[in-house]
């Protein structure tokens, strides 16, 4: 049974997201995860400008995403920075080319599932993962979120990402912000529940 974590990460929040999501994958008896990142399209220039190139750095090793890839996946799990309360431009570039896997129906019965990271507690992180859901459901994927039993999304005690509609995190306004470990256990659990979820769609 495999999952695939497709994601975008500029500064590496969301990356470190990744590994939290796939960390909870492993822990399911007989899921295979695979991290894949969409293409870059803001230019070399800008990206040094603003500090991002080295940022990338440390997830430069992971392999680009084609949308094929996504064919022979049980479960895609996407990994979406927001703007402006909706996904990214390099998220929406790479999910406007899998026209054709929607003429085929290829991801029709997947899983899919979101998570993402907004700048401040309230940028858009709901608005994102649900405006981003309406292209799995074209695709006619199974939407998975993050369940209530996650309590840590209800916390008190801290300035935190979480939501029903899947793990978040705060970059804040500088980009200072790394994920928290609450919001990293959230990631972890997200990606655990999508692989018994897929798991079980999988054996029929």
């Amino acid at each position: 049974m495999k999952v695939k974590i497709v994601f975008y990460s500029m500064y590496g929040h969301i990356y470190r997201m990744a590994l939290a999501v796939a960390e909870g994958v492993r822990e399911v008896e007989g899921a295979e995860v695979e991290l894949l990142q969409v293409p870059e399209l803001v230019p070399e220039d800008i990206l040094e400008q603003s500090g991002a190139r080295k940022a990338r750095e440390a997830f430069a090793h992971i392999p680009v995403a084609r949308p094929d890839d996504l064919v022979d996946a049980d479960a895609v799990i996407f990994g979406i920075p927001a703007r402006f309360g909706n996904m990214c431009a390099q998220m929406r570039n790479f999910l406007d080319r899998t026209g054709g896997l929607w003429a085929k129906g290829a991801l029709i019965g997947k899983v899919g599932s979101i998570f993402v990271c907004t700048n401040c507690q309230h940028g858009g992180q709901e608005t994102t993962l649900l405006t981003s859901y309406v292209s799995l459901l074209h695709h006619g994927m199974v939407i998975v979120g993050l369940p209530y039993s996650e309590m840590r999304q209800c916390t008190m005690d801290e300035i935190t990402g979480g939501s029903p509609y899947g793990a978040t995190t705060i970059a804040g306004p500088d980009g200072n912000r790394m994920p928290s470990e609450n919001e990293l256990a959230m990631a972890r659990s997200q990606g655990r529940h999508v692989a018994t979820i897929a798991r079980k769609l999988a054996s029929g």
